[in-house]
């Protein structure tokens, strides 16, 4: 579920609380935290990791000895919300998964749900397992949105999750 994305003219000049989180005028609290996956074969070992902006102070990562790279970018971006499921702010999940951003900026999930777990193509929908809890809790917390970002192209963030996720893939290689 998407809500609606504040403009920086809400920002009070980039004032942050701590690290991680940006007040806005009207006194909500924003945090931006990329996500993202990896997999050494697909199938095979595989890695998640998130963090916070613009430092990446506030983080977490694991793994999974054998998975898929899409799994691992759900399973990224639900630990995530999972992190600020009980916090009062609104979160901009950053990804460079198009699976995960367009899931929800374009509603795919709607449809899914409305065809009782089958895509476009009327077959099931991959990773259920993964995406049922994921769009159960954006829909009850509310006040996520999504936003894509182009991968290995030099975003500081999205090249630090990417080396975390990368690692925790090779730590379940052995």
């Amino acid at each position: 579920m998407q809500s609606d994305s504040p403009q920086a003219s809400l920002f009070d000049d980039g004032a942050t609380d701590g690290d991680s989180r940006v007040r806005r005028r009207d006194g909500r609290e924003t945090v931006r935290v990329y996500t993202d996956g990896a997999c050494s074969g697909n199938p095979g070992p595989g890695g998640w990791a998130w963090a916070t902006a613009p430092k990446g102070d506030v983080r977490a990562s694991g793994g999974e000895g054998h998975t898929t790279n899409q799994r691992m970018e759900i399973v990224a971006t639900l630990r995530a919300l999972e992190h600020f499921d009980d916090q009062d702010v609104d979160v901009v999940v950053v990804s460079d998964s198009n699976y995960v951003v367009k899931c929800f900026q374009d509603r795919w999930w709607e449809g899914w749900l409305s065809r009782g777990w089958k895509n476009s193509q009327r077959q099931p929908v991959a990773n259920r397992d993964l995406w049922e809890p994921l769009i159960a809790l954006v829909r009850r917390r509310g006040r996520v949105t999504f936003e894509w970002v182009k991968g290995h192209s030099g975003d500081p963030m999205n090249d630090l999750v990417d080396a975390l996720a990368v690692e925790e893939s090779r730590k379940q290689s052995g």
